[in-house]
Parts: structure tokens; C-alpha cells; sequence
């Protein structure tokens, strides 16, 4: 019973250490990218070679990912920034064609966060890839298949919600939860 009780403790205790790393190396805040796909380098060798060390795990994964994608995670923390100020904006008004333009910003944000989601999970699965074969996997993990699609950004949203219950719930499984359930889901593909 005692060795049951310790597995299930491993199971909550690795993506919290894995949240706690990403925390720490989004500081930087454009760092966000690399961070999530460290996070998801960690998390797979955890559930694939049973390594637990994955708050260094995340440390290691942050050295292969960070010159790759920290291009692309400016752009996005830059286009994030517009679509906010736009959704704050658009928020204030009303109308058909705003409800309409608001309704499309929702719409581009909820891609964008399925999108790097998996982008997050393709280049923790192959962290030996090129940056582009990640992008391609992403584009198939996230768009190709309504059902993958929906559990990705379900588990985005549900997350961090239903982690507010645990002090610092957010912070340490906001992130790590989505992307532990993307590899789950990238294993039936």
C-alpha cells in the first residue's frame, strides 16, 4: 500500500517540480516557448524512461530549445500583447461588427494557444528534431483532428481553473497539466 501511495505522490509531485522550473525560466517573459517545450522534454522522459528528475529536467530541456524557438516566442508575446489590447478595446464597444471582431480575436487566440501547445509537445517528443519538422507535427497535432484539438485546448483552459483549488496551483500545473495531457494525446496519433 505504502509503494501505491508513493507512485500516485510521483505522479502529482513531477509536474509540479516541472511547473516550478517553468516558472522560474518564463521570468524572462519572451521565455515562455522554450520554457513549454522544456517542460514538455521532462515530462516525456518521466513517463517514457521513468526519469524523475524533472525539475533539472527542465533545465537540461531549456539548452536544446532555446535558440530555436525563442524567435518565434517574441513574435507571439508581441502578437499576444496586440490581441489583448485589441480584445480590451473591442470589449468596450458594442455592435454586430464588433461583437463579430471580438468573436474573431477569441477565435485566433484559442488557435494560437492549441497551436504552441502542441508545438510545445512535438519538440518534447523529438528533442533532437529540426524546428520545422516540430512545426509540421504541431500543425497535425493541433488542427488535423477535432477530437485532439478540443482535449488540447480543453485541458489549456481547465487547467489552471481547476488548479486554483491548491495554493500556487496555477503557477506550478497551469502549465504542465495541458502539456502532460498532450502527451497523452500525441501517443495516439
Amino acid at each position: 500500500m505504502t509503494r501505491r501511495a508513493l507512485d500516485w505522490l510521483g505522479w502529482l509531485a513531477s509536474p509540479v517540480l516541472a511547473g516550478a522550473a517553468f516558472s522560474i525560466l518564463c521570468l524572462g517573459v519572451v521565455t515562455w516557448l522554450p520554457a513549454l517545450a522544456a517542460v514538455g522534454f521532462a515530462l516525456n522522459r518521466w513517463r517514457t524512461d521513468g526519469d524523475t528528475r524533472c525539475f533539472t529536467g527542465v533545465f537540461a530541456g531549456w539548452r536544446q530549445y532555446w535558440r530555436p524557438l525563442l524567435p518565434h516566442s517574441i513574435v507571439m508575446t508581441v502578437a499576444g500583447v496586440v490581441a489583448a489590447s485589441n480584445l480590451r478595446f473591442l470589449a468596450g464597444h458594442s455592435g454586430p461588427l464588433i461583437v463579430a471582431l471580438f468573436m474573431i480575436h477569441v477565435g485566433l487566440v484559442a488557435a494560437a494557444v492549441t497551436y504552441h501547445l502542441a508545438l510545445a509537445v512535438a519538440a518534447g517528443r523529438d528533442p533532437s528534431g529540426a524546428a520545422a519538422d516540430w512545426r509540421r507535427t504541431a500543425f497535425r497535432l493541433a488542427f488535423t483532428s477535432v477530437p485532439r484539438g478540443t482535449a488540447l485546448l480543453g485541458a489549456a483552459i481547465a487547467a489552471p481553473v481547476f488548479s486554483l483549488v491548491v495554493p500556487a496551483g496555477p503557477l506550478l500545473l497551469g502549465a504542465t497539466v495541458p502539456v502532460l495531457i498532450g502527451l497523452l494525446v500525441a501517443d495516439h496519433v
